[in-house]
């Protein structure tokens, strides 16, 4: 890409979509290409045509998604794989109709089968049966991905697909229902501190193993791969993480710390704990050059004052 390149950012006002954002504008790109959902729904073909059409962009982040945590996903799958396999048709076929250079299509781990080997190679994908709790944003990911390829082969066209890890930082999603663990657990346990609560009680059993990786160097991973590989030299699909992982019982003690909540967390096992370890295997990524630079306690700490700022919420911590 060059900095006058026409740059659209697909969900720039999402977790993923403005770190996308925020890398590109820190990296001098000046001509990048924003639309809210307000004034362009990715549902709707005709209206991505027309965008396309007149605006014409040479690049496309396609971070636009439908997500949520296990409740919400079990909760709405119907919602979940229509909305997101509408995004994914609507925007890729309008990038080969209209000549885009380059698509890098944002997937998830959640693809890869539910007991798969650890850590997670790409070629893992579709080896067997998914987590059923996410199943349907899975499969819409799955198709998204495989549309990419698809075009790829029969059209010449390069459009690469990436699968992050879990992901958190700033202007995450912290609705109590459908947003996930990390700013799940930032929420509960600044609610439980500020309200005086003498603890707090969490979801499963806490045993479940999790990869967690700050939204910035995702960013920072993305513009990487847009600038430097081709769908030639990345294959089908490529992980992008930390390469570390972490137990739920261990994160949600480090953010309990990070928040300052000096109670005492009780786990409901009566509820799920979804897949038992999701730890993706990052080697092609680096051999490429890329690693993750965001400690884990760093990225808590950041997301923690950004959460506070973005609510207006006092941290009340000496």
């Amino acid at each position: 890409m060059q900095l006058d390149s026409r740059i659209y950012v697909a969900g720039h006002r999402g977790l993923v979509g403005s770190a996308i954002l925020r890398q590109l504008q820190g990296s001098g790109y000046f001509n990048v290409i924003t639309r809210s959902h307000k004034e362009l729904d990715l549902e709707r073909q005709q209206d991505v045509e027309d965008f396309f059409y007149m605006q014409r962009p040479e690049y496309v982040f396609l971070a636009a998604a439908r997500v949520g945590g296990i409740w919400a996903n079990q909760t709405y799958p119907a919602e979940f794989i229509y909305s997101n396999l509408s995004v994914e048709v609507n925007v890729v076929h309008a990038a080969f109709r209209y000549g885009v250079k380059k698509l890098l299509f944002l997937g998830s781990s959640c693809i890869y089968p539910k007991l798969a080997p650890q850590p997670i190679k790409e070629e893992y994908l579709l080896s067997a049966p998914l987590e059923p709790t996410n199943e349907a944003y899975a499969m819409a990911k799955i198709a998204g991905l495989k549309m990419c390829r698809y075009y790829n082969e029969q059209y010449g066209t390069n459009f690469i697909s990436v699968m992050p890890t879990n992901l958190f930082g700033p202007n995450d999603n912290y609705h109590p229902e459908n947003c996930h663990v990390l700013p799940a657990l930032i929420c509960k346990f600044h609610d439980a501190r500020v309200m005086g609560k003498t603890d707090v009680t969490l979801w499963g059993t806490g045993e479940p193993r999790r990869e967690f990786l700050y939204v910035d160097d995702l960013a920072d991973a993305v513009v990487f791969l847009m600038n430097h590989y081709d769908y030639s030299d990345v294959g089908e699909v490529i992980n992008i993480g930390a390469g570390k992982d972490i137990s739920i019982k261990e994160l949600a003690e480090l953010v309990k710390r990070n928040v300052g909540f000096e109670g005492r967390i009780i786990w409901d096992t009566s509820k799920p704990d979804g897949t038992p370890r999701k730890l993706l295997d990052v080697s092609k990524l680096n051999r490429m050059g890329w690693h993750a630079k965001t400690g884990l306690q760093e990225g808590i700490r950041r997301t923690y004052d950004c959460y506070c700022r973005e609510l207006g919420l006092d941290k009340g911590l000496e």
